[in-house]
């Protein structure tokens, strides 16, 4: 299907952490295990990074009821505690991958982090996509809260 547009979402927040903590939020496994879902009742359970250029990651979220949903692509560029950008893609979907942007900048003591998700095939996967990364970036923000 042509696109004659690029769908898209944009959030912004500010992260009470530095630069390079929200950073390594983002790429270490034991880190993305504690926010990188929606919900609070969603488990991480697998977290996979290999945070350089070309790199592959690998995201699995069980649901309470045991269903997984799985997440992979690649990162396409890694700017250490500044830049971030991966593909996004469902595993066993046959919705066309997507483009994830994190762009870290110091504010105050703590982090902005501007989330760019691009490329969506429709405003639905857009919206559907929104919530749950308003929900993520939400836990982001509590465990670096306290």
């Amino acid at each position: 299907m042509a696109r004659t547009k690029d769908i898209s979402l944009s959030l912004v927040r500010t992260i009470k952490a530095s630069p390079e903590k929200v950073f390594a939020a983002w790429t270490e496994p034991k880190t993305l295990k504690k926010w990188m879902s929606p919900t609070e009742q969603m488990e991480v359970a697998v977290a996979e990074t290999d945070p350089k250029v070309g790199g592959h990651y690998r995201i699995v979220m069980r649901d309470p009821d045991g269903k997984e949903h799985k997440i992979g692509g690649v990162y396409r560029v890694i700017e250490k505690s500044k830049k971030i950008a991966f593909t996004w893609g469902w595993e066993g979907s046959s919705d066309a991958e997507t483009l994830v942007t994190v762009e870290l900048r110091k504010k105050g003591a703590g982090t902005e982090l501007t989330l760019t998700h691009s490329k969506f095939a429709d405003d639905k996967t857009r919206d559907m996509h929104n919530q749950g990364w308003m929900g993520c970036i939400g836990r982001l923000e509590i465990l670096f809260a306290a």
